[in-house]
């Protein structure tokens, strides 16, 4: 966990966590009344892996924004679902597989979004070929 300038960074703390510790970060953030704003994905080919990155606020006595970051391998893109904590999160869920791959396990419906139900590709993959 590392505080950051918010001007330069758009984010007052930023937090790196395991995938399995997630649960834990959204439910800490939930009881200080923090709210989802977004979820996305990042592609790192050259590491072989992905990154999800959540990205919370609060306007409880003064405005926060805390990024919280999560790396998995590229050939097993596995986090744990957090809509049971933000039920906002269920669409993020949805797109960031749509796009990423990665799967959020324990979504109620972990199904496309906005692609059609037989796509077979993942588009915002750095390897992506259309």
């Amino acid at each position: 966990m590392a505080t950051t300038e918010y001007s330069r960074q758009g984010y007052h703390l930023e937090v790196l966590c395991e995938p399995g510790q997630l649960v834990a970060v959204a439910e800490i953030l939930d009881r200080q009344r923090f709210f989802i704003e977004s979820i996305a994905g990042v592609d790192w080919p050259k590491q072989e892996q992905l990154e999800v990155v959540y990205d919370f606020t609060t306007y409880e006595a003064e405005p926060c924004r805390v990024a919280v970051r999560t790396v998995v391998p590229r050939t097993a893109p596995l986090v744990p679902t957090i809509s049971g904590v933000f039920s906002g999160a269920d669409w993020h869920e949805r797109e960031t597989f749509d796009f990423y791959g990665i799967i959020f396990d324990g979504h109620p419906d972990l199904s496309r979004i906005l692609l059609p139900e037989d796509a077979d590709f993942h588009p915002l993959l750095k390897d992506y070929m259309p």
